[in-house]
Order: C-alpha cells, then sequence, then structure tokens
C-alpha cells in the first residue's frame, strides 16, 4: 500500500487499500475489504469482509459497513449511518434459524451509486440502490430503493426534491431545471431526472 495513512490505533487487515487514502484512529478494516484511492475514513468505523469502496469517498466518524454494502466513487457518508445486510435478522446460533444462515441467501446488498450523500444518523435498509448523486437527509429511514438526483427526509424516507451534482436544491419549472449555482441544466421524465448534456442544451 503506497502513501496510505493509517493511525496507530486502528487495525487494518486488507492489503487492498487505495494510494492517498488516510484512515484514522479506533477503525477496524477486517481481511477481504476493499477500500479505494484518495478515501477518507473516520475514527471508530468497521468495515466487514466483502464491503466494497471506491475512490474519493469520505466516511466519517462512527460508520459500520457489513459485507455486501457498495459504495461507488465519490459517495459522503455522515456520521453514524446504519447500514443493514439482512431484511428478517436472527442469530445464526438460534436453532430455530440455523438452516437460514448455512447459505448465505440471507444477505441483501446495498449499492450506493456515484457522487450520493447519505445524512447523518440515516438508516439503510438491506437490498437497496441509492442512486447517483441523491441526498439522504439526517435520521432517514430508506425503505427503497432511491432514484438518482432524489432528496429524501422523513420515515419512512419520500422523495420531496431534487438536487443537482454539486449538492444545491433544484427548483423545477415544468419539467426543467437549472442549478442556482453551478447552471448544470436537467430535464424531469416521469420520476426520473437527468441531466442535460452540454451539445443537448446548444441545440
Amino acid at each position: 500500500m503506497k502513501n496510505v495513512y493509517i493511525h496507530p490505533t486502528s487495525i487494518v487487515e486488507t492489503d487492498n487499500v487505495g494510494e492517498n487514502t488516510h484512515i484514522w484512529g479506533f477503525t477496524h478494516v477486517m481481511r477481504g475489504a476493499c477500500i479505494g484511492a484518495n478515501c477518507n475514513v473516520g475514527e471508530h468505523c468497521f468495515f466487514e469482509a466483502g464491503v466494497t469502496v471506491g475512490a474519493n469517498v469520505t466516511i466519517k466518524n462512527g460508520n459500520e459497513l457489513w459485507d455486501g454494502v457498495t459504495l461507488e466513487d465519490g459517495v459522503f457518508v455522515g456520521p453514524r449511518v446504519s447500514f443493514t445486510n439482512d431484511l428478517y435478522p436472527r442469530s445464526p446460533r438460534l436453532a430455530q434459524a440455523a438452516k437460514r444462515y448455512r447459505t448465505r441467501d440471507w444477505r441483501l446488498p446495498t449499492l450506493v451509486r456515484y457522487g450520493a450523500s447519505l445524512g447523518a444518523g440515516a438508516i439503510i435498509l438491506p437490498g437497496l440502490i441509492i442512486g447517483e448523486f441523491c441526498m439522504i437527509a439526517a435520521g432517514a429511514v430508506v425503505t427503497r430503493s432511491v432514484p438518482g438526483y432524489a432528496l429524501l427526509v422523513g420515515s419512512p424516507a419520500r422523495v420531496v426534491g431534487w438536487v443537482c451534482q454539486c449538492g444545491k436544491r433544484l427548483d423545477l419549472a415544468g419539467s426543467v431545471a437549472t442549478c442556482p449555482d453551478c447552471s448544470l441544466q436537467f430535464v424531469k421524465e416521469a420520476d426520473i431526472l437527468r441531466p442535460l448534456m452540454q451539445e443537448q442544451v446548444a441545440s
């Protein structure tokens, strides 16, 4: 591992940590986890085997990522976000549930797509896809997959608006929106918001 900073109080059992990544105090990364380049991992975090983190990801203090969680490039995870990977959890040591845990079919993966942000204390149920550049508000409980660029609040979380790639909230005029900060333009078709490429805007 080249140019990786690991705080002396942390335990990093994997060799799959990308260049220029910083892992701060009292964090445990298990063998079999993978963290990309140029990431910043806060204190008191835990990465189970089977976790995949892309490049340029920020993970704040107090996060636990379980087997099956994948964060694509550029994701932001606020403090104490709760990930899950089992929709009907029981102790595998409980005799009545032991049969279910003999295989790994119980595990439901979670995918957080490029550029998405998860606010402090959000809860992400298993088996979901969190769309690119979406914004999950602090404390939201996400129970279903989220479209890209959506702004979600509440419990259960619901779409209350849309955000730009830079994070600013968008105001739709009919089916189109222009970011007030970076001027990126968007069009909404059904329940999907997508950015307009420059050549589309010119035409």
